[in-house]
């Protein structure tokens, strides 16, 4: 089975850890105990209903206000798929999480309060998947039992939100009315919903089609690992470890070896211990070259016909995570794939505003939550592509040199 990432995200008590705990429970995902703990929290309720927020929300002070603070992963499969979801916060000073849970998700889904409509939280959540390039968004118009399950109220929030999909270039968006409370529409359709002729939640998150989204064009494999056993029967063995972030594969393929440049052929692959004729993303895979060349540990094999960039100063998009601001002339560590190199931030462009998209321009500094569009300068050769056409080799961190704390996000332009 494949799987499917996704996250949730939308404005404070729309509901997001209620969907999530009846995605779980009414898919049959929860222990035995984990539901027994839920219901002794929950006692106290006056309604005497489980409180399904409380599968999500770990942390005591989510519990105690009510809100969701850290990003929390939660995991369960049907027959027909496996899921990973990420629960992000709705707060604005939260940003830094969302962006985090979302930078390996593959869809999101954004919840709308079906009383509030569109809201300033809706668009920053939508503005933010944009930027982090998710392929597919679930509108999911929550709460829809207390507006009397109206269709006028669900087709204006379509109105809505697709002036806001139409300017952020969101392509493939879908619209759900739901109610997380009642489980309607969640994992089976409602009787509720006449009028709705579409799916429910879970069936489409089971059909949504992920492995377009692989790009099977260009070529990428970040060397994580050189096999030397240094044993007597494989004296000559050195195969290159790692996974195939992109493209695909073959036996006899004439290779480039970045950033040094050098040319070679590729003699062998292995998947788990056998020869195979080709490999594709995203398959974890030994690769063996013709040439006995110099490639290390963060160096990229890509296939001759189809080049990244390979650049030492570049422009990108910073999300900033640390607690110390980012001051032009800061040193950090910068890390893409498993390639990691000294750099300085050199100059920052603007700082976006992720409510309304407006450019402030050459900021003093970036503060805890900013998104920045700075210029990085590397100590050594990058091979990158930009983050909005293949996010597997345009997505990168920076380091605090010091701490090894992660400060920032980047997506390169």
């Amino acid at each position: 089975m494949d799987i499917l990432r996704f996250i949730t995200a939308g404005s404070v008590d729309d509901g997001k850890s209620t969907l999530i705990g009846r995605l779980l429970y009414d898919s049959k995902s929860i222990l035995i105990d984990q539901l027994e703990a839920i219901e002794k929290q929950s006692k106290n309720r006056e309604d005497g209903e489980i409180d399904l927020a409380l599968l999500t929300d770990g942390l005591r002070a989510e519990r105690e206000q009510g809100i969701t603070i850290d990003v929390a992963y939660k995991y369960f499969s049907t027959p027909k798929r496996k899921f990973i979801i990420a629960d992000a916060p709705g707060h604005i000073q939260y940003t830094r999480n969302m962006v985090t849970g979302a930078s390996n998700s593959e869809l999101a889904i954004i919840l709308v309060d079906a009383r509030n409509g569109v809201a300033e939280q809706t668009r920053r959540h939508s503005i933010i998947a944009s930027l982090l390039n998710i392929p597919h968004i679930v509108v999911a118009i929550n709460k829809m039992d207390l507006v009397e399950y109206s269709e006028d109220v669900y087709n204006n929030i379509v109105i809505d939100y697709t002036e806001v999909a139409k300017s952020l270039g969101l392509k493939d968006v879908k619209y759900i009315p739901i109610s997380a409370l009642n489980g309607d529409n969640i994992v089976e359709k409602s009787e509720k919903f006449l009028w709705y002729e579409g799916e429910s939640l879970l069936d489409h998150l089971e059909k949504v089609e992920v492995a377009n989204d692989i790009n099977y064009t260009s070529a990428r494999f970040p060397v994580q690992y050189v096999i030397r056993p240094q044993v007597d029967e494989l004296h000559d063995y050195r195969g290159y470890a790692g996974k195939i972030i992109s493209g695909v594969y073959r036996k006899g393929d004439r290779a480039t070896i970045q950033p040094s440049g050098i040319e070679t052929t590729i003699k062998a692959i292995e998947i788990a211990g056998k020869e195979v004729a080709e490999a594709y993303a995203p398959q974890s895979v030994v690769i063996h070259l013709q040439d006995d060349v110099d490639v290390s540990r963060g160096d990229m094999i890509v296939l001759k016909d189809n080049q990244p960039i390979v650049e030492q100063e570049f422009e990108a998009l910073i999300c900033w995570m640390g607690n110390k601001p980012l001051i032009p002339g800061n040193k950090y560590l910068f890390q893409i794939n498993s390639r990691v190199v000294r750099s300085v931030v050199r100059d920052i462009e603007y700082k976006l505003d992720v409510n309304t998209l407006q450019k402030i321009d050459s900021p003093a500094k970036a503060e805890l939550n900013d998104i920045i569009k700075a210029t990085i300068k590397t100590a050594s050769p990058i091979p990158m592509d930009s983050y909005k056409d293949l996010r597997e080799n345009g997505g990168a961190i920076l380091i605090d040199e010091t701490s090894f704390v992660t400060v920032g996000a980047c997506m390169i332009q």
